[in-house]
């Protein structure tokens, strides 16, 4: 019972990883866009999968993974998404450099742009934060990157939802609703763990 619901848990996330990439791999507006531009929008819709997978491992809820083991790949996982959104910053600055000027300069006539900014200064923020870590006190660490990750994920997801592109709209939809209900509850998780064992004291 227990390895068909881990087999369960495995093939609905690799679904739900699989679905949009192919989508956005095979779709036909990259008939006509440049190896820059491609790369960019594939780097995009990876560093959107990782949101999804972040709160997941960070937390130990794949199964197979402790929560000591899941928190050291959360931290790989962290750099593959830096690097991720660099390359997707990257790829559209090389495809359109006036664009992304303007976006981070946050006067893009776009919506997408401003949150996609917004997501990308907040994930560097929480890179910083983690780098940082040994020097801040445990509760202040907790609440510093709960928040920057809710920004990131939060801005991430309406960033994605507001282009319309080479992701399908549907496995867009699911990718960024698993994303933000993984973070919801992994940011609540350490708040209901101390609840509970404030209540059996009690």
């Amino acid at each position: 019972m227990r390895n068909a619901r881990a087999l369960l848990i495995w093939t609905g996330l690799a679904l739900a990883l699989v679905w949009p990439l192919t989508f956005a791999a095979t779709s036909e507006y990259l008939a006509w866009r440049d190896p820059a531009y491609i790369a960019a929008g594939l780097a995009g819709v990876v560093a959107l999968c990782l949101l999804l997978v972040q709160p997941l491992v960070a937390q130990g809820w794949l199964p197979g993974l402790n929560l000591l083991y899941g928190r050291r790949i959360h931290r790989v996982l962290g750099v593959l998404l830096v690097v991720a959104v660099v390359l997707h910053v990257a790829g559209l600055w090389v495809t359109s450099p006036p664009d992304i000027v303007d976006a981070l300069l946050l006067r893009a006539p776009t919506p997408f742009s401003l949150w996609g900014v917004v997501a990308m200064w907040a994930l560097f923020a929480a890179a910083l934060l983690a780098v940082l870590r040994r020097r801040l006190s445990p509760s202040a660490w907790r609440v510093g990157h709960a928040s920057l990750a809710s920004i990131v994920v939060l801005g991430g997801v309406i960033h994605a939802m507001l282009i319309e592109g080479t992701m399908d709209t549907t496995s867009k939809a699911v990718l960024c609703g698993l994303a933000m209900t993984a973070t919801v509850a992994a940011v609540a998780a350490p708040w209901l763990r101390a609840r509970r064992r404030a209540l059996g004291k009690d």
